[in-house]
């Protein structure tokens, strides 16, 4: 199957005709207006940016609340009581669980999300019902995006009976990721904690996702047995670490040690982009990408029990990743972009193309795969900032979604 895109602007760069050739980019060529088609379906780019297309690596598809009414935040303080409320409400909203879940992962395809990596909460009340709702809508839209499930042991490992062999069962069902959370803090066994989740994804062959909310020092002394386990089990390019909120706050020298060992080992980063109050003690973004440091970039939560924030859209994310690290100059904001695109691919598929620095700009090459974006915006930054909703989003060479309405 051929793709012709007609006057795009790969990276805001000059204006291009792309060819797609089963599911790859194979001619990009400056624009001219009576090239022949041939047997080729005509994509007509108006001048937009072409760009990858989004990468959501850490979203909670499994506990949204988009699309329904807005309801008052009842939660509390703290990772446990905010899973107790989740798990008082997650049952009784208006529409079924699995109609939330594919609302919700439809609306980020429309809005250019083709690759995702979703967390599917296993727990002794869920047990396996929200990971079966996630693996459902996966194949509902195999034909539009790709989705990675991690199995996410929310309320720990260790704090109830019942919850390794249901995590066991959902890696053998399908799962694709085996999650932690908090090793200290929560299941206080760090080293019980990371011995499952090692154990458990080596006896599956999957990669790793640490949730990881702990502070400064005991989330250093978490990290550093992530760091251990890793290089001891041969584990590299298999890690991923989230939130991480802060890993930079306690000193400059652990900020470049653990900076330094990240690359050494390919242990990736996810961010959601927290606030102000999570952003000042995070690793620096420039310094993670001028050590190599793979990071990508993800919504979490969707208007749901944990939070109001969260609206399907990565590019409203972008914008977040650049405000809240105070980013004004172009190459920066325009990075943060190619984290959000580019960066989780990455961290999806370690083989993939990474990004070199913080100007690289990969991903609309010849030979690249035909997962884009057209936006519209007088250049990338401008992009960020406007965050405008003509989109045309391209899976596999396929148009799968266009010149978005935001609902």
């Amino acid at each position: 199957m051929n793709t012709l895109i007609r006057a795009v602007r790969p990276w805001g760069q000059a204006l291009s005709d792309v060819l797609i050739t089963d599911g790859k980019i194979t001619g990009v060529e400056p624009h001219d207006p009576t090239r022949a088609a041939g047997d080729a379906t005509v994509v007509e780019g108006r001048g937009r940016l072409l760009v990858p297309s989004f990468s959501d690596v850490h979203v909670h598809l499994d506990s949204t609340r988009i699309g329904l009414p807005f309801r008052e935040h009842t939660g509390g303080p703290g990772v446990w009581t905010m899973m107790m409320n989740d798990r008082q409400n997650w049952r009784n909203a208006e529409v079924p669980l699995q109609e939330r879940v594919n609302n919700t992962l439809g609306r980020m395809i429309a809005r250019g999300t083709t690759r995702v990596r979703s967390y599917a909460q296993i727990d002794v009340d869920c047990r396996l019902e929200r990971f079966d709702a996630v693996m459902a809508a996966k194949e509902q839209f195999k034909g539009q995006a790709d989705v990675d499930i991690i199995a996410f042991p929310q309320a720990g490992l260790l704090l109830e009976d019942g919850t390794v062999p249901l995590m066991d069962q959902a890696l053998k069902a399908g799962a694709n990721v085996m999650g932690g959370i908090d090793p200290c803090s929560l299941d206080r066994d760090p080293a019980r904690h990371l011995d499952i989740v090692f154990g458990l994804a080596e006896k599956y062959h999957v990669p790793i996702d640490i949730h990881l909310h702990e502070p400064g020092e005991l989330g250093v002394f978490s990290t550093d047995l992530v760091i251990e386990r890793t290089r001891a089990l041969g584990m590299q390019g298999k890690v991923t670490m989230s939130h991480a909120y802060q890993l930079g706050s306690v000193s400059e020298a652990t900020t470049r040690r653990l900076i330094d060992e990240f690359a050494e080992l390919d242990i990736s980063m996810a961010s959601v982009a927290p606030g102000s109050a999570g952003v000042a003690g995070q690793l620096p973004i420039p310094l993670l990408a001028e050590a190599g440091v793979r990071m990508g970039l993800g919504e979490d939560g969707q208007r749901d029990y944990w939070s109001p924030y969260g609206n399907t859209d990565m590019l409203d994310r972008t914008w977040q990743l650049a405000f809240t690290h105070g980013f004004r100059k172009d190459e920066l904001i325009e990075h943060c972009l190619a984290i959000a695109t580019v960066g989780g691919a990455s961290i999806l598929d370690p083989s993939a193309t990474r990004l070199k620095g913080t100007a690289h700009r990969p991903g609309v090459e010849i030979g690249d795969p035909a997962e884009l974006v057209l936006l519209d915006g007088e250049t990338v930054a401008s992009a960020v900032m406007d965050r405008g909703t003509d989109r045309t989003v391209i899976h596999r060479g396929k148009v799968v979604a266009e010149q978005l309405e935001l609902i």
